[in-house]
């Protein structure tokens, strides 16, 4: 079965880009259960605990990733080495994802068929 790879590399405040990746990835999982999200970069930002965008004037989006589980998406990695460099941990995040090194990320990524960045 083909599975489409959305990548997140963007910061969850600033672009458009993360909340439009994110809504993208729910539609598409109503058509097909074989997605899959990679957060790496700043991507990884998206998922951090307590964010606080009122203060620049941004939505507030982060606590629909919560969903995801609701819309059977189970595939959830984020680069260790992404978190590592921002000062991160697992347990900084809002929902649990497999988490492994940059090279492993890609290999993952690799094997499937169509790839959605934002």
């Amino acid at each position: 079965m083909k599975k489409i790879a959305f990548i997140c590399r963007r910061g969850p405040h600033g672009y458009a880009a993360g909340r439009e990746g994110l809504d993208a990835l729910l539609a598409t999982s109503a058509l097909t259960e074989s997605v899959a999200l990679f957060l790496i970069g700043d991507g990884v930002l998206q998922l951090v605990k307590e964010q606080q965008p009122a203060g620049i004037l941004q939505r507030h989006y982060a606590p629909t990733f919560k969903m995801l589980e609701l819309y059977d998406i189970e595939e959830v990695y984020v680069c260790a080495d992404s978190l590592a460099e921002r000062g991160l941990t697992l347990d900084d995040l809002l929902i649990q994802v497999e988490s492994m090194p940059r090279e492993a990320l890609a290999r993952c990524w690799a094997q499937c068929s169509a790839h959605i960045s934002f």
